[in-house]
């Protein structure tokens, strides 16, 4: 049995594949730490997991205001970066060295910028857990940067263009990690030049795209130790709504809206314009609104629940209508229904793309966001071609293993640390 430590910060989506590779771990018989923020303490624990605290941890994922900052289309990327991780590495560290006595292995996510760090320093081997496409910068998958999003366009003219664009990428954020540098000087080691960017954030060992084919294949450029698993899916262990229940079966199946776990804190207008677009469309809706209040004088043909793990709901709906979030876009893969994506930030945009190349989704930008956009773009979604595809796609995801996979491989790093 080995000790492995696994981590990772961010929204729900982020936490969330991780706690599916650390359920299976430990059915594997492995003993699992897991450090995280302290808003996750109770669903780690409430999982049977010893936890760690991890910091940053100063913002709170209902912090509504904080949040709208971090998920501004041109900004919230630097802001996370820049402004809430970086100045916090020193923390970081301390927690995660703390977490990792004594562990045999740390599988992180991509926002622990201070696991190779520490392995590093305690020779403690170490996996990196990729979640999107985005974050490969490949040449040869041109991406959507959430900043600049018309340089897609550039695609067409092929990898010398693509190529620009990452090195436009390395220049915007050259001055991002000034405080992870000047860790590494003072602990003597080998400074790296692109910790977001280029190779030096993978691990030299094995690192894990978490994630399906039919979203971004393999690419020539991606880094040599990288292994594509497939979705790690797991939302929590909540029951359906009776309400919900009764409500599903009682006519045709509804339209789900929903924001995930962090744009739901910023979603200004999202459900009163979708209210009005069913309305108009005289179409069942379920909203999954998190905190906010529901909107006001619901028909009865749509209700409105805080929430409901995304795998229990969206094989019952007729298409979703979601922020584009990796974790999301994964389970409405899975279910194989057509989509309506409204990309917030990060990842977000370049997700979007990706599904409507597939054929399966539409995509309308969140300041365009409207009824009249809305109704368009769901009246298109009637076209059989959509539903054809998606079903066509969510065979594929289905027939995927992910967790199997990525804890075979990880297993397999731990056979050859003991050789």
């Amino acid at each position: 049995m080995s000790r492995i430590v696994l981590t990772a910060h961010g929204s729900l989506g982020d936490l969330y594949p991780l706690i599916g590779l650390a359920i299976e771990l430990r059915d594997r018989g492995h003993e699992i730490i897991f450090a995280t923020v302290k808003d996750y303490r109770s669903r780690i624990e409430a999982i049977g997991f010893e936890y760690r605290p991890m910091r940053p941890d100063h913002v709170r994922m209902d912090d509504e205001k904080m949040l709208e900052l971090m998920m501004d289309l041109r900004k919230g990327p630097e802001r996370v970066f820049r402004d809430y991780y970086l100045p916090s590495i020193r923390d970081m560290y301390s927690d995660l060295t703390a977490a990792a006595e004594g562990a045999d292995l740390i599988v992180a996510g991509e926002l622990i910028y201070a696991a190779r760090i520490v392995s590093e320093v305690m020779q403690i081997p170490w996996v990196l857990c990729v979640l999107a496409p985005l974050s490969f910068f490949s040449i040869y998958d041109p991406l959507v940067l959430p900043a600049y999003e018309g340089l897609d366009k550039l695609r067409i003219f092929g990898t010398g263009a693509n190529r620009a664009v990452i090195n436009f990428a390395k220049f915007i954020s050259r001055n991002w990690g000034e405080p992870l540098h000047q860790l590494r000087r003072e602990l003597g080691l080998q400074p790296i030049k692109h910790p977001f960017v280029g190779q030096d954030k993978y691990s030299t060992e094995l690192n894990l795209a978490l994630f399906s084919s039919v979203l971004g294949a393999p690419q020539p450029d991606w880094n040599s130790k990288m292994l594509q698993t497939g979705f790690v899916f797991f939302d929590g262990q909540a029951e359906l709504n009776p309400k919900l229940e009764q409500f599903l079966a009682a006519g045709e199946a509804p339209i789900v809206f929903t924001l995930g776990s962090a744009a739901v804190h910023t979603a200004g207008n999202f459900y009163q314009q979708s209210l009005e677009a069913v309305r108009q469309l005289n179409r069942r809706a379920v909203f999954l609104i998190g905190k906010n209040p529901p909107p006001e004088n619901l028909p009865e043909t749509v209700i409105a629940i805080d929430y409901v793990p995304f795998s229990q709901i969206f094989p019952r709906a007729s298409a979703i209508v979601h922020q584009g979030g990796v974790g999301t876009t994964g389970q409405a893969l899975r279910a194989g229904k057509p989509t309506i994506v409204v990309p917030y930030s990060h990842d977000q945009p370049d997700n979007a793309l990706r599904v409507e190349r597939l054929g399966t989704s539409r995509t309308i930008k969140r300041d365009r966001y409207s009824v009249s956009k809305v109704v368009e773009a769901l009246t298109d979604l009637n076209n059989p071609k959509y539903a054809i595809k998606a079903a066509e796609v969510g065979e594929i995801v289905r027939s995927e293993d992910g967790v199997k996979v990525a804890c075979d491989a990880i297993e397999s790093q731990l056979a050859a640390i003991s050789l």
